[in-house]
């Protein structure tokens, strides 16, 4: 597959991936759990440069255990989170994977923050785990 696509659940914001992601990631941290209401966020990260939408998405400016900024973007009329940039990691785009059209060929490669991850949530075979963040 060389293009992906995704939207919100209303919609209003879509997008294509001109590219395949780089990476797909599982993220256990507190932010990351909240910001996608589950026990987890399953993330794919990809160029910025190969990330087109359509549609303006709201923002909302956390900050990463880095210290530097996290840009979470949403969709301000059904509120599905659909991105974030990440300021330690710059050209970068970490788009939500339940906005994919298609998850066909994707797994994860990757958990983060396992040392947050709810005692009941089985290992991703086959991820590096770690109990912290080291994208």
């Amino acid at each position: 597959m060389t293009q992906r696509t995704g939207r919100c659940l209303c919609g209003a914001i879509s997008y294509t991936l001109k590219s395949e992601p780089v990476m797909m990631a599982v993220c256990h941290c507190t932010h990351c759990r909240r910001q996608s209401g589950g026990v987890f966020s399953a993330n794919i990260m990809v160029a910025e440069a190969e990330y087109v939408q359509s549609g303006e998405t709201k923002v909302y400016q956390d900050k990463g255990d880095s210290g530097q900024a996290v840009w979470r973007h949403f969709c301000g009329d059904c509120g599905s989170p659909i991105l974030s940039k990440v300021g330690a990691m710059p050209g970068m785009v970490i788009v939500k994977a339940g906005t994919l059209d298609d998850w066909s060929g994707l797994a994860p490669t990757v958990e983060v923050y396992t040392d947050h991850a709810a005692t009941w949530v089985t290992p991703v075979e086959h991820a590096r785990r770690f109990a912290q963040g080291a994208i």
